[in-house]
């Protein structure tokens, strides 16, 4: 009688379950993490195109969150710098009406109001940090009454000269730091010429009536600084906002890149699975059978 090699057919058999083993593990893993692979050297080839990607991504995201974050510096300039403009503009109406009328009534309030407005605005802060301060820690104007103003009002201003600038781009920084000196400065030489004439009660004098006069030209002048500052602000606003949406559409693209190097076909993996798993249990039964003809060959 011919007898069957079941030895070395049951080492094959083995050797096949251990793979299908491996295999089905490999497949199972991929399925819970949802990746090709566990690390950076199993994708192969694809692995430096994956590196070099991963790095461009990381700095895609970097530059979108820092003009995100500029912009959000540059709504603070311009809400604070359009409170400037709109307190300047109704003061430049009460100036106007007390000429006209040579009536007082109320002008020192709103004058004594607007300054106290003006000095809270140049003081405004960003996470505790001056917004108009220059690179100082310190309220850059220091006056928070008509009264506290110096008789010579560029003492008051203690910013510093530094220029905020944030990294928007590849080869790219924006430069956008402004200082309470540059929205103020004139506005604060209005205030004083305004203190000096004052007190406004009763019927307006010659000399505050010239004094009104002098302001009310003066403020033309300055409220056309602080709205040719303020442009700039939103010029760097818009740009910023651009740079956002445009890193945003860079690291969209990085990561659809890195997804098709290391997201794994779960549609596929379910199809892998399945026959993996019909394979070992095949394997599984012809060893069976493999095992028991070889006892009874042995026992003969």
């Amino acid at each position: 009688m011919t007898r069957i090699a079941t030895i070395p057919q049951q080492r094959l058999t083995a050797n096949a379950i251990q793979r299908n083993q491996e295999r089905l593990a490999v497949t199972q893993a991929q399925l819970a993490s949802g990746r090709k692979a566990n690390d950076l050297a199993a994708l192969g080839s694809a692995a430096v195109r994956t590196l070099s990607t991963h790095s461009m991504l990381a700095r895609a995201e970097a530059q979108s969150g820092v003009a995100r974050q500029l912009g959000t510096t540059l709504s603070l300039y311009d809400t604070a710098i359009t409170g400037i403009d709109t307190l300047g503009t109704s003061l430049q109406q009460s100036l106007l009406t007390a000429q006209g009328t040579s009536e007082t009534a109320g002008l020192q309030d709103t004058i004594e109001s607007a300054f106290s407005q003006f000095s809270a605005l140049l003081n405004a802060d960003e996470g505790g940090v001056p917004l108009f301060g220059g690179g100082e820690s310190t309220p850059p104007f220091a006056p928070s009454k008509l009264a506290d103003l110096a008789a010579d009002p560029t003492t008051d201003f203690s910013n510093g000269t530094v220029r905020a600038s944030a990294r928007v781009a590849d080869n790219l920084d924006m430069t956008y730091g402004i200082t309470a000196r540059d929205v103020g400065g004139a506005l604060a030489q209005i205030f004083r010429t305004l203190a000096d004439a004052g007190p406004f009660t009763g019927a307006l004098t010659t000399a505050q009536h010239a004094a009104l006069k002098a302001a009310g030209s003066a403020l033309d002048t300055a409220m056309t600084g602080v709205r040719a500052v303020n442009a700039e602000n939103g010029h760097r606003q818009a740009k910023a906002e651009t740079l956002a949406t445009r890193a945003d559409d860079r690291a969209i693209l990085f990561k659809g890149i890195v997804s098709a190097n290391e997201d794994a076909d779960l549609g596929q993996i379910a199809m892998d699975l399945s026959q993996q798993k019909t394979m070992l249990q095949a394997s599984y039964s012809v060893f069976s059978q493999l095992s028991g003809l070889s006892l009874v060959d042995y026992l003969r």
